[in-house]
């Protein structure tokens, strides 16, 4: 995983090809200050996660950039489930886990879905095994070429957009409030006011955790994906977002993004969704 040199560009400039999924990059209980930008599977990826504003405790989001080889890529997001036990660590080990898992697929030449599915089932298992109920979150974005299939389970999102703010893709958070507005009951808005917004209904290191494949869907040159934790999606709408990834190159949409994100959390004003959180985005765009 090599970071992007000199300046914010969706063009891979004179960068190395990445080798296959040792070179991952696996940001754990970190707070980045402002997003990073790097080259993968043939686009440029920006990411930035921090803990929430008020907050002395450890980030317990976390982000992976794992590339499979020059063509092929994986993105994910992990959010440690609040008020469990070692929640930053599930995250990491849940990381860690897909990782490993793509190590072993690329060695052994298996497809790419296999390693990412293989990932989601030894996270699990792992968690299950060290007891004490540490569960996370999981979204992963898998990149092959030009097109990107997401898989899931928890309330960790990913979107897809067009150039011109067509709202191309969205997963369905695996929540009280997210099948509540698949289902029609409510909308997209009063979801981000629900009271049970904060609870999950699916996650890594539960004996009933279920993986969420999402269709294959083709990318447009200019087209971008972002995956986030709660503390994106709880804080502004999918057609904010959506505003906010499709102007300008990657790294200046996403310090936009969660540059407003994080205004929210501190200074809540009347009609926006304000939830100081932990943060994590991860923003992609095929060259």
């Amino acid at each position: 995983m090599i970071p992007s040199s000199g300046g914010d560009t969706t063009g891979n400039g004179n960068l190395a090809p990445v080798e296959g999924p040792s070179d991952a990059l696996l940001i754990c209980g970190r707070d980045l200050r402002e997003g990073e930008l790097y080259s993968l599977a043939g686009g440029s990826v920006a990411v930035f996660t921090a803990r929430r504003p008020d907050s002395e405790e450890a980030n317990e989001d976390a982000a992976a950039l794992i590339p499979y080889d020059p063509h092929r890529g994986v993105l994910a997001v992990a959010d440690g489930v609040g008020g469990g036990p070692a929640g930053g660590h599930a995250a990491a080990l849940a990381l860690e886990a897909l990782r490993d898992a793509l190590i072993e697929a690329a060695r052994d030449g298996d497809e790419l879905r296999a390693g990412v599915l293989n990932g989601f089932e030894r996270a699990n298992r792992i968690l299950l095994d060290r007891g004490g109920g540490s569960c996370t979150t999981l979204v992963v974005a898998a990149i092959e070429g030009l097109s990107v299939r997401p898989y899931h389970a928890g309330d960790s999102e990913l979107l897809v957009t067009g150039q011109r703010g067509l709202l191309k893709l969205r997963t369905v958070s695996h929540s009280p409030a997210g099948y509540a507005v698949e289902a029609g009951l409510i909308d997209a808005e009063e979801a981000l006011h629900h009271e049970e917004r904060h609870v999950i209904s699916n996650a890594i290191g539960s004996d009933d955790m279920r993986i969420e494949i999402g269709p294959r869907l083709a990318l447009a040159g200019r087209d971008s994906v972002v995956l986030g934790s709660d503390g994106l999606f709880d804080n502004l709408s999918a057609d904010e977002i959506v505003e906010h990834a499709r102007i300008g190159p990657p790294g200046e949409a996403l310090r936009a993004m969660v540059g407003e994100c994080r205004r929210r959390m501190v200074e809540p004003r009347a009609g926006e969704p304000s939830k100081p959180d932990d943060l994590t985005a991860v923003l992609f765009r095929p060259t």
